[in-house]
């Protein structure tokens, strides 16, 4: 039999610092511990009702939107399937939509594999799809995942290709359908899940289903009290004059930050929503332009919903807003077709964004293709589009040229989308050949990052010089930072400590990651600003990277280590409804050298989701690594029970050897 040390790693205990953060991991937070950043006494919720007499235009365009729907109790009005006794099959799983005493009801299997008719809840979106609410027991809500098609009238499966037996963590009843954990707080105002680990319920708070004037302005009480009598009202700190929490008309970054507390793939560092006004660094991590989201060149992949995209756009850096294209009440576009783009690419330009060139975009002469057809709409060449959830077409939001000599690089391209029995080398040839000295004559940062991500460390200099490229939209730089943090390259450290004064908190979050090549005590130096930075984003990436280091500082700066440190405990705690966080806490004990940390987060992975065979492996690797063999083959028993002939388990059995 393999021998456990000489297969898996010696294993030795780390510093007594991280020893103590990882046993405050274990322990659930107080109840106020994460609470998100902002007033400590914050206005009180009135609801979208009370802002209605004095905002009757806002209020007119906003009933009916997308907002005001997002999120409805069940009735004849809001639910728009067919529920007269109706019957959908999908991969061999019969689902039955009925109606009983005035009830919505969905007959499926639940997690016992018990067929039953469970009530619907609540009714998710309006178009181009809805879904149903349904609560399998007390202090859960799930997400069925058999949607109505509001256009085609007709019931489909959000994920045609995820056909997942009960006890799968994607079943319908599985952690990856959970309404409190994955959705709600993005289609409700002034919402906190209240995730409760020990029995795994919740006890959400919100102040409105929907999402209503507060979600994006802020409690109210304070703005009502200033409307009442604006003499006699007494302004406090961190409110606006007139007594809200967000000043959406500051600036074009403090709405287009608001607007990504939803429309953005992030991690989320409290329970629910921000007080709106947060800045968003300080209560989420962004995702970067990572492999699986994102392509090469930064065009979605995934489902990454708008802010990623437009961070990129040469139209955000010019101070282009949300709201320049799309009505914030309604959501309806600021015009029709082209228009919505001619309001500033036209011959006149416009006097908001002096450096762009006036011309006549809305014409063959740039198109190159027919008025009125497909290939002379804007969006069809500058914004890609893609479907998910089944039938929802959404486009990329980083307004980029096309590019189809990028296709090498695995990106794809806007040509070929709608010209499919052309290859990109046909469509890269036709741009050169009508714009000679175009886009394509350019660098792209898409070549160093595709070739990155095979190699990163053989990228290290390529990589860095993006980064420290000051006209790269900083989600670019980042993206660049964080792959030069996976090469854990020592001579690339000085460059990347000049990053941690970046005037972008992308940046500086990205460089604290980039030093991992260098000694743990040598970080701890360098980090040291990163820890007081004054958004949270950066502060917990200095906190992760630090995790491994075996000398704890004294005085002031002990007290900035342990402050970020308790950030990050308190991000990770905030999220233990999520298998993917426990993956991390496993992560953090095994760099902190706390096996008996890493075990648990592992197990309690694998109980939330018994098909994550990272955290079986896991489980069963330090197990054998620390000679507990008879406890490796029980888990390897178990992970190939929920896992059967899974090559990677599989191969486990070999290494671990027979009883």
């Amino acid at each position: 039999m393999t021998q456990p040390i000489a297969a898996f790693g010696q294993l030795t205990c780390g510093s007594f610092l991280f020893r103590c953060l990882a046993a405050l991991l274990v322990f659930a937070l107080p109840a106020d511990a994460s609470e998100a950043p902002g007033l400590l006494d914050p206005p009180a919720y009135v609801g979208s009702a009370a802002c209605a007499s004095c905002h009757e235009d806002a209020t007119r365009a906003w009933t009916g939107s997308d907002h005001q729907l997002a999120w409805t109790d069940p009735g004849p009005e809001t639910v728009l399937g067919d529920f007269d006794n109706a019957e959908f099959t999908n991969g061999g799983v019969t689902t039955r939509f009925l109606t009983q005493d005035g009830k919505y009801l969905i007959e499926a299997e639940g997690a016992d594999g018990v067929r039953r008719a469970y009530p619907v809840v609540g009714v998710a979106g309006i178009r181009p799809l809805q879904q149903y609410l349904l609560e399998p027991e007390p202090g859960r809500t799930q997400v069925y995942d058999i949607a109505w098609d509001v256009e085609a009238k007709r019931w489909y499966p959000v994920f045609p290709d995820q056909i997942a037996p009960p006890g799968d963590g994607f079943h319908w009843t599985g952690p990856y359908k959970s309404w409190e954990a994955r959705c709600a707080e993005c289609h409700s105002t002034g919402y906190t899940r209240n995730y409760h680990a020990e029995t795994r319920t919740y006890s959400p708070r919100m102040a409105e289903i929907g999402v209503g004037c507060e979600a994006c302005h802020g409690p109210g009480a304070e703005h009502l009290a200033w409307a009442a009598d604006p003499r006699d009202w007494t302004p406090r700190q961190s409110l606006t004059d007139t007594g809200l929490t967000a000043d959406l008309g500051a600036s074009a970054e403090t709405l287009i930050e608001q607007c990504a507390t939803c429309h953005s793939r992030r991690e989320a560092f409290f329970d629910g929503n921000s007080l709106p006004g947060t800045p968003y660094h300080d209560a989420y991590a962004l995702a970067l332009l990572r492999q699986g989201l994102y392509h090469p060149d930064g065009s979605i992949q995934d489902e990454v919903y708008v802010a990623g995209s437009f961070l990129q756009s040469k139209m955000y850096a010019r101070g282009v807003r949300c709201t320049d294209c799309h009505d914030p009440h309604s959501l309806n576009l600021r015009a029709e077709g082209n228009a919505v783009c001619t309001q500033c690419h036209n011959p006149a330009g416009n006097p908001r964004f002096p450096t762009l060139h006036p011309a006549d975009y809305d014409s063959p002469a740039h198109h190159f293709h027919k008025p009125g057809t497909p290939g002379a709409s804007c969006p069809s060449c500058h914004m890609i589009e893609r479907v998910y959830m089944g039938i929802d077409a959404r486009r990329d939001h980083s307004f980029r040229v096309p590019r189809p000599d990028l296709a090498a690089t695995g990106s794809p391209d806007a040509c070929t989308d709608c010209h499919t029995d052309r290859d990109p080398a046909w469509a890269a040839a036709e741009i050169a050949k009508r714009y000679p000295e175009g886009r394509h004559t350019q660098p792209h940062f898409a070549t160093t990052l595709a070739a990155a991500r095979l190699d990163p460390a053989a990228e290290v200099p390529e990589l860095l010089s993006l980064a420290e490229d000051s006209g790269a939209a900083p989600i670019v730089r980042a993206t660049a930072l964080e792959l030069v943090g996976f090469a854990a390259d020592p001579a690339a450290a000085d460059r990347a400590t000049a990053l941690l004064d970046d005037p972008d908190p992308l940046v500086r979050a990205a460089a604290a990651g980039a030093l991992s090549g260098l000694p743990p005590e040598q970080r701890l130096d360098r980090l040291q600003p990163a820890l007081r930075d004054p958004m949270r984003n950066v502060r917990i990436a200095a906190a992760k990277a630090l995790l491994d280091a075996q000398v704890a500082p004294s005085g002031a700066d002990a007290a900035a280590l342990s402050g970020a440190m308790d950030e990050y405990r308190a991000s990770l705690m905030t999220r233990t409804d999520f298998p993917e966080t426990h993956l991390q806490i496993g992560g953090a004990g095994l760099t902190m050298r706390n096996w008996q940390l890493a075990l648990n987060a592992f197990g309690e992975a694998v109980s939330l989701d018994p098909q994550l065979v990272d955290g079986w492996s896991m489980i069963v690797r330090i197990n054998a690594a620390l000679g507990q063999t008879d406890a490796a083959r029980t888990a390897l028993d178990e992970a190939l029970k929920a896992n059967p002939d899974n090559p990677a388990l599989t191969a486990l059995q070999g290494q671990i050897g027979a009883p």
